[in-house]
């Protein structure tokens, strides 16, 4: 900032109006502040922030005026000299609210006590100094709490390391046995006087823990909690990197210092009152209102926050209800957190050396079996293979699963409704078609077949989808339109692209190769046309597939832009996902009429793998949704998933 922009207006007061230097006797400079004198200003740096002050040549000057008063007698004398209205009292004003704005000057501590944490000692004062907003509170709160280290083997290098740590910051702990703490796994707890034991069975609101551990050239820190909620975190978060382990070699002796500091450092936070450790990383790939756990490895040597959606859930703050993911952005940014190579619950979608023209493929693995997705862009493709993969481990084990059937996921509530009534709509759409053929008796009227073919005035992406699919590819193939009777609802169209084969001299209609159930004709064509493409590159670029996932326009409630380029037109896809998501909700509302149904909560039954459990979970932390695939008993065939 340019104290030269400071006018009269800015830091004029009257006399009876104390300004920012009346009160300049309540603050000092933090611990740890370095200054910089510049030729005309100075530079600010703290503990996260910094600030640099330009003026004239006698900025310098002023400041060390300011540094003065800081370091000394609060500002009195300077005061008196700086006159009300005067410039010299204006830049002052200016400079101090600088200051405070970037959270440079701490309030001085009671009785002018150079230590601000008191009897915790020099370097715990300093520190307290430099990062807390109140650093005697702080510091007396360190002081009141109670702290107890508790290992299976309370004297083993682990639970000394995480003692020692704690004692250098000014805490004061005492280490004990606790015997159903597994091997290699270590309990701070703190609670103040005249809480309940951290060790009971009913554990106090106040209390604060966390639990260190580790394995064979791999550890974590779980987040702060209860004593419950930090052991549940630690047995979820041993058993994920359990297939992360390094067998065999020497420890590192640094892997231990860095976790067992990592502990001691969060727990201390907490009690203090200070921002997580996590927060001060300034990562964004931390999802804002989730946890995180420090995951450190021995090769390279190295310690990382990552967001842990745990699977079990105790505390309050934990077990509140996560807002819809809305946006494609945010479901994007969830996708690491779900496929985290260490802490996740998913394989990550990759592309590796699949095609990303045409359409753009991605490769992941569900259970051993290698699921392929595509779409109109890579984006889009993670996030169906995310969700597929979901679906097939959170189905599997069900009793009575059929094709199509088990749960539907979805980033947010509209999305998975969009592709869970899109997937009984294409059930829908074949019962229809057989009651107009008379093969089967049905509460639904038939199918009006709407012709369809790729001239002049077609939507673009219907033409530049059916082309790619003809004429890039070769594919000889044929698509039938039609529109289903969906009383008085809304208007619903089915597509079906099919190929077409030579017998004996004549054309056929050979295998399905993609479908579509949308708002308009030509959005169904054009996302059946898409699907086709998907299932032909995949056929020839991943052969080994078992699960291929084709997209539809369920996502396009997400990926709508909150605006659009004047340059881009309906031939753009954001534009074209932009026109389909204003069709969704009324498209949704026929589907429900259609089908008589509207999808409901799903959850896991009772007698369910633990590791589904932890799959729903983790897609309920996430903001992810997952609903019913089917009404009652019927099932239907899947829109969304190709035979392989």
């Amino acid at each position: 900032m340019t104290v030269d922009q400071a006018g009269p207006d800015m830091a004029t007061s009257q006399e009876s109006e104390p300004d920012a230097l009346d009160s300049l006797g309540r603050w000092t400079l933090r611990p740890g502040v370095s200054v910089t004198v510049l030729p005309h200003g100075v530079h600010l740096r703290g503990w996260i922030t910094s600030v640099t002050l330009e003026g004239g040549a006698g900025l310098p000057v002023l400041w060390g005026r300011l540094a003065e008063a800081l370091a000394g007698d609060g500002g009195a004398e300077l005061a008196r000299a700086a006159v009300a209205g005067s410039p010299l009292r204006a830049a002052l004003v200016t400079v101090i609210g600088q200051l405070l704005d970037h959270d440079l000057l701490v309030e001085r501590p009671a009785g002018e006590k150079g230590d601000a944490a008191g009897e915790n000692g020099d370097a715990a004062g300093q520190w307290l100094g430099a990062v807390a907003d109140r650093p005697e509170e702080a510091a007396a709160a360190l002081i009141r709490s109670r702290v107890r280290v508790l290992a299976a083997r309370p004297d083993g290098p682990l639970a000394r390391a995480a003692a020692r740590a704690l004692d250098r910051a000014g805490v004061r702990a005492a280490t004990a046995e606790a015997a159903d703490l597994p091997d290699g796994q270590v309990l701070l707890v703190a609670a103040e006087p005249g809480e309940p034991s951290p060790f009971a069975a009913e554990q106090d609101a106040e209390e604060r823990a966390v639990v260190v551990g580790l394995g064979p050239g791999v550890g974590f820190v779980t987040p702060v909690g209860s004593a419950r909620q930090a052991r549940a975190d630690a047995d979820g978060l041993a058993d994920r990197l359990r297939r992360r382990e390094a067998l065999g070699g020497a420890e590192h002796p640094g892997l231990r210092a860095l976790l067992a500091s990592s502990a001691a450092q969060r727990l201390v936070c907490a009690v203090a009152g200070l921002r997580d450790p996590s927060a001060e990383a300034g990562d964004a790939r931390l999802i804002p209102g989730l946890p995180a756990a420090l995951v450190a490895e021995r090769e390279p040597l190295r310690g990382e926050y990552r967001t842990w959606v745990g699977p079990v859930l105790v505390d309050a703050d934990r077990v509140r209800p996560r807002a819809d993911v809305r946006t494609l952005t945010e479901a994007l940014a969830r996708i690491p957190v779900l496929t985290d190579r260490m802490a996740g619950v998913l394989d990550e979608p990759d592309p590796g050396a699949l095609p990303q023209l045409p359409a753009a493929l991605v490769r992941s693995s569900v259970a051993g079996e290698v699921l392929v997705s595509g779409s109109a862009r890579a984006d889009l493709a993670r996030l169906e293979s995310v969700c597929r993969a979901a679906e097939l481990l959170l189905g599997k084990g069900e009793s009575g699963l059929e094709r199509g059937g088990g749960p539907v996921v979805g980033a947010g509530a509209v999305h998975a409704r969009g592709r869970a009534l899109r997937r009984v709509g294409a059930g829908a759409a074949v019962q229809q078609r057989d009651t107009r053929s008379g093969e089967t008796a049905g509460p639904f009227g038939g199918p009006a077949p709407v012709p369809w073919s790729p001239e002049p005035g077609r939507h673009p992406q219907a033409l530049h989808w059916w082309s790619v699919l003809v004429r890039r590819l070769g594919v000889d193939a044929d698509v039938a339109v039609s529109r289903l009777d969906a009383g008085d609802g809304g208007a619903v169209f089915h597509a079906e692209v099919q190929v077409q084969v030579q017998v004996q001299g004549r054309t056929a209609t050979g295998g399905v190769l993609g479908t579509a159930v949308e708002a308009s004709a030509d959005d169904a064509v054009a996302f059946a046309a898409l699907s086709a493409v998907v299932e032909v590159q995949a056929a020839a670029d991943a052969p080994q597939a078992r699960h291929l996932v084709t997209p539809s326009g369920a996502v396009a409630s997400l990926a709508r832009p909150e605006a659009t380029a004047p340059w881009e037109d309906a031939g753009w896809t954001t534009a074209w996902l932009a026109e389909s998501a204003a069709r969704e909700p009324e498209l949704q509302e026929a589907l429900a009429a259609l089908t008589g149904w509207f999808p409901q909560p799903w959850e896991p039954p009772a007698d369910a793998h633990a590791d589904v459990r932890a799959l729903w979970s983790a897609l309920r932390q996430c903001g992810f949704s997952v609903l019913c695939a089917r009404p009652g008993h019927r099932t239907h065939p899947t829109l969304t998933e190709g035979s392989r």
